[in-house]
């Protein structure tokens, strides 16, 4: 097991110190995106049970990489004392919670200013730090995020189907993002000002912030965008297609380039609704069925590899629809080593996901798999000055707990 102070240096964040108390998936992701990175991250489970992610095989092996792992009960006294000392340690806490849980203990943005003024603190809830105190006190996950955000409402099949929520967690992988880069911006003026910041991060308005022109077509026309399965609003071609060997490819037939390319293909390149320059087939026009029609008929024709190759050779936008299976197999996967193997401490050797993105001069890497829980208690608190009669102690009064395999 690696020690707090064989933490290898790397990568872009090496230096940069992250104190993770979240739980699941979304503030976690956000901090082993840094961990990736080079930072050194110290994520704190619930001193009284591990975190829920610990039940899903894999689900905690993927989001604490690289990362030192203890567990504390932090609302106790000598769980706020522990806690105030890895706030003095960190660059950044980040946390989530309901909004309000850390000041209803105490431990309120200003008061771990007094202990370290440059603190980035990132709090990522559902409903936010303010606003109407019976929404911002309310829990959340991330279909909870989608549906309040109104991205569910604009997923899935037309009426009467009921709205979809997209898998696999949108709603908190992209809150993780947001937290990511508004930390690490955050961080960027703090080292210029010595003064912190808190970011408070609503996972419904991050959802509401990227439905690009569904929000402003409502608020400035009054028009209502509805849910069209994958279909485009605006017009075919760019949707999703069965093909000859029950797979599947997406097509992105639009922009007069694609157009004047791909439409000799389809045999529509001397059809009059299909004049020269012709941006979109758009629905509500002759072309647009047309396109449609002829979309399905050359699909179901081919194979998705045909279609694939065949759409790419005449420079139209196309993908086959993979799966994992597919991307294991698929020769672009493997050239730039998506998928790669780390030691995880509860299952070995194992397979996953690498680095994302990819570091030119200062790569990130995998350098340690997830810990068990409270796998880093002893190392840590005597790291922060702790001997081994009061970490006995801590242990005694459940302050701290770890697994028993330990």
């Amino acid at each position: 097991m690696a020690t707090f102070k064989e933490v290898p240096v790397f990568g872009n964040l090496d230096g940069v110190k992250v104190l993770s108390t979240g739980a699941a998936v979304a503030q976690p992701h956000a901090a082993e995106l840094m961990a990736e990175a080079g930072a050194t991250v110290i994520h704190v489970e619930n001193g009284v049970a591990p975190d829920v992610t610990r039940g899903i095989k894999y689900a905690f092996s993927s989001e604490h990489r690289n990362q030192l792992m203890m567990s504390l009960n932090i609302p106790t006294p000598e769980g706020k004392e522990i806690f105030l000392k890895l706030i003095q340690w960190s660059d950044i806490w980040m946390e989530s919670s309901k909004g309000g849980t850390y000041s209803s203990w105490g431990l309120t943005d200003e008061y771990l200013w007094e202990h370290n003024p440059k603190l980035i603190i990132v709090h990522i809830s559902g409903f936010g730090q303010t606003g109407l105190l019976e929404y911002v006190e309310r829990a959340s996950y991330d279909a909870i995020g989608q549906a309040f955000g109104g991205y569910m409402f604009i997923n899935g099949m037309p009426e009467p189907n009921p709205p979809m929520r997209t898998n696999v967690y949108t709603c908190d992988y992209v809150s993780a993002l947001t937290g990511c880069w508004s930390a690490l911006a955050a961080l960027w003026k703090a080292e210029k000002t010595g003064r912190g910041e808190s970011i408070d991060v609503a996972q419904f308005e991050v959802l509401m912030r990227i439905q690009t022109h569904y929000p402003m077509t409502y608020l400035n026309d009054k028009r209502l965008l509805q849910r069209l399965g994958n279909a485009d609003p605006m017009g075919p071609g760019y949707n999703v297609f069965r093909c000859k060997d029950d797979n599947y490819v997406f097509i992105a037939f639009f922009g007069s380039g694609v157009m004047r390319r791909g439409l000799p293909l389809l045999g529509l390149d001397k059809d009059p609704d299909f004049p020269p320059g012709i941006q979109l087939a758009l629905w509500g026009t002759p072309a647009g069925p047309k396109l449609e029609k002829a979309l399905l008929e050359y699909c179901s024709a081919h194979t998705a590899d045909e279609v694939d190759k065949n759409m790419m050779e005449v420079g139209v936008p196309c993908s086959k629809v993979m799966n994992i299976e597919l991307a294991a197999e698929d020769p672009h996967y493997q050239a730039r080593e998506v998928f790669v193997e780390w030691d995880d401490s509860e299952y070995g050797t194992v397979q996953g996901v690498g680095v994302v993105p990819k570091f030119k001069n200062n790569p990130g890497k995998i350098w340690r798999g997830a810990p068990l829980y409270g796998a880093d208690n002893d190392d840590i608190l005597t790291e922060l000055g702790y001997g081994e009669k009061q970490i006995a102690e801590f242990y005694e009064k459940r302050i701290i707990s770890k697994d028993k395999r330990l």
